[in-house]
């Protein structure tokens, strides 16, 4: 099977990996566009979570070639990769409707019955909201969808609980991932999801195609060209060459581009929060379903049909593309401080307004909340030496200061509110306080 993809060209499918992209439950994908509210801005970005994910199968069978390309294609080898191939292709399948906006309507983790074998920790006892991840591994462990596993079984002895484990990033056997006494589980996790995944290297290509930008443009051809295995006490761990460093900054750079310049577009932003009031203010119109059977139903169309026949006041400005007007945004301290003074002045006046707030982070790997389980995987830097085989590896930080200079989030607040419902004292005041 052949897929055209405008931003990889040809993307070549296994006979074995067709029953999966068939199946109910990935061609859910074809309706959740990938971008949410951001198409009610860039009307090309109507690209969905299907052809990405396929795409980020694609990135990721380059990226297995290029690093284990010199390795002898053994059943062994085959079976790693049509894994990790798998973890590519299915990581996104438990998105909701519109992407992430809707996991506020997702029940706790406990309805949704996930076998006790593919979770751990805390997710063992605690009674939290589900995710999107949530729903992924649970379509994965514990659904109809498993028949759709039988040919990848029995050609490459493909094990579903492991296909879980690299997306979710832990694994109770190291084994099946150990090929030649080396444990390759934390690099094909990090290529499943870390600061160059593959996922990240389709997205911000696609979305910038679709979205008629260019602010997502890097070279991911001398990123792939550049992946290099840094093997620690037999563990393997993902790496870049010393020469992609640039290119890496660039990668970085362009995702923090497509935050600010897309991903946080005030218009897209306030339609989430006009959401977000809608499932406050009609509880139980909408929920999202524990049955995973049932949830393949759930897709952007049925969310906006539900909205169309709403007589929520929400849900009708959600789909005539309204909302209130921006009166003000910071982007800094000194403008943050004066928005706050105009919201008191919207609480004083008994004003409805919304309050936005985007933030993003250049890099996860300065964060100071991250748990040591999320800090396992440090990405690393080669150096090599000219006329020998001798190599020096480092980890990344220590060869670009970008991590340091937007190791802090980048914030944008904005307010929003509904100018025709003030009086004309109150509109003078708003537009004395917006421009100080």
């Amino acid at each position: 099977m052949e897929v055209r993809d405008p931003v990889h060209g040809s993307i070549h499918i296994l006979d074995e990996e067709v029953s999966v992209i068939r199946a109910p439950f990935f061609q859910r994908l074809r309706n959740i566009k990938q971008l949410g509210f951001s198409e009610y801005v860039f009307p090309g970005a109507t690209h969905t979570r299907f052809l990405h994910s396929i795409g980020v199968m694609n990135v990721g069978d380059r990226a297995f070639d290029k690093l284990f390309g010199h390795l002898e294609k053994s059943a062994e080898l085959m079976r790693i990769k049509e894994t990790f191939k798998l973890g590519c292709l299915l990581h996104d399948i438990g998105h909701a409707p519109l992407s992430h906006t809707t996991e506020v309507a997702m029940p706790n983790l406990k309805e949704l019955a996930i076998p006790s074998e593919f979770l751990s920790g805390d997710d063992l006892t605690t009674d939290r909201r589900a995710t999107h991840e949530d729903y992924t591994i649970k379509s994965i462990a514990d659904s109809s969808f498993s028949e759709s596993f039988k040919q990848l079984e029995e050609s490459f002895g493909v094990q579903r609980k492991h296909v879980a484990d690299l997306i979710r990033g832990k694994t109770t056997d190291p084994k099946y991932f150990t090929y030649e006494g080396v444990n390759y589980f934390p690099l094909l996790h990090q290529l499943v999801s870390s600061e160059l995944d593959c996922d990240r290297m389709d997205y911000l290509l696609r979305d910038s195609y679709f979205c008629g930008v260019s602010y997502g443009g890097y070279d991911l051809d001398w990123l792939l060209d550049n992946l290099e295995v840094c093997v620690e006490n037999d563990n393997a761990y993902l790496g870049i060459t010393e020469r992609a460093v640039i290119t890496f900054d660039d990668f970085l750079l362009s995702r923090y581009h497509m935050f600010v310049m897309v991903y946080f577009h005030y218009r897209a932003v306030c339609l989430e929060q006009l959401l977000y009031k809608y499932f406050e203010t009609s509880p139980g119109e909408y929920s999202i379903p524990a049955d995973i059977e049932k949830y393949i139903e759930h897709d952007d169309h049925f969310l906006m049909k539900i909205m169309r026949n709403s007589k929520n006041r929400y849900a009708g400005e959600i789909v005539r593309n309204e909302i209130p007007a921006k009166v003000y945004e910071s982007f800094n301290d000194d403008q943050l401080k004066n928005l706050t003074n105009l919201q008191n002045f919207f609480e004083k006046e008994n004003i409805e307004f919304i309050r936005c707030s985007s933030r993003g982070r250049l890099s996860k790997y300065y964060e100071d909340h991250l748990d040591q389980s999320e800090n396992l995987y440090p990405m690393k830097v080669v150096r090599k030496y000219f006329g020998s085989d001798k190599k020096e590896t480092f980890s990344i930080d220590k060869a670009t200061e970008l991590f340091q200079k937007f190791s802090k989030s980048h914030e944008i607040n904005r307010l929003h509110c509904y100018t025709q419902n003030l009086s004309p004292a109150q509109i003078k005041e708003v537009e004395r306080m917006a421009r100080l």
